[in-house]
């Protein structure tokens, strides 16, 4: 199963309490590390985090730079636990953008856990969806109409996806609002989505047993007839 969470609610959190945007991102840090925690206690297989997106950067710089040292402390202090986990750690997502030490500390970590055969985190890094498709079809244009599991593969390498991910399963948003915000568009065709009101520093194993229940009484198709749905003859 693959779940994909988009972290929203930070500033707001803080805000409601009279802290800083930045306090709200290191408390929204703590509540990655419960839901990692979360995530593989419940034998959930692949865990995506949206963290920084691409339209993120018009953020005031500071705010930017805080999400990133983040970033490079729980890489830092977290690769170790992922290894007691035998947890693969993978930041997908633009590079070029990104400072030098952050670029190494990013590669450190896959390569340390590159052999952890449990959960597969990943952590959208100036992630775009749409930015991610469009550099895909570029890369296999000379080739004519591509199939499924060749898209797949171009989608993964331009965004540093290793190893190439599985389709979503669940969609959980956290902070009230109801959009995906340019996040795993193809990956979550036939996804599940969960709105929560729920701040994203608030989250807990709670709260993902919320969305894992609610998706369990759902009926997915894709596509198709429901269970015991008679086809009328034409």
């Amino acid at each position: 199963m693959h779940i994909a969470i988009i972290m929203d609610g930070n500033g707001r959190w803080a805000l409601r309490r009279g802290l800083t945007r930045s306090q709200g991102h290191r408390a929204g840090a703590d509540a990655v590390d419960r839901a990692v925690e979360a995530a593989a206690k419940h034998s959930i297989d692949t865990l995506t985090l949206f963290a920084l997106s691409t339209d993120n950067w018009r953020r005031p710089q500071t705010e930017i730079r805080a999400l990133l040292e983040l970033l490079r402390r729980y890489l830092l202090s977290q690769t170790s636990r992922c290894l007691e986990r035998s947890i693969r750690l993978n930041v997908i997502g633009r590079r070029d953008r990104l400072e030098p030490s952050l670029c190494r500390a990013i590669a450190w970590s896959e390569e340390v856990t590159a052999r952890c055969s449990g959960m597969h985190l990943r952590i959208a890094v100036d992630y775009s969806s749409q930015e991610s498709l469009m550099l895909a079809a570029q890369s296999l244009a000379p080739t004519g109409a591509p199939n499924r599991v060749a898209f797949l593969r171009a989608l993964a390498s331009v965004t540093h996806s290793s190893p190439v991910s599985s389709e979503v399963d669940l969609l959980i948003r956290t902070g009230g609002e109801r959009r995906l915000s340019d996040f795993l568009l193809w990956e979550s065709a036939y996804a599940e989505l969960y709105f929560t009101d729920c701040l994203w520093p608030d989250f807990n194993e709670q709260e993902l047993v919320l969305a894992l229940t609610e998706f369990a009484q759902r009926e997915r198709r894709f596509g198709g007839l429901a269970a015991g749905e008679v086809v009328s003859r034409a």
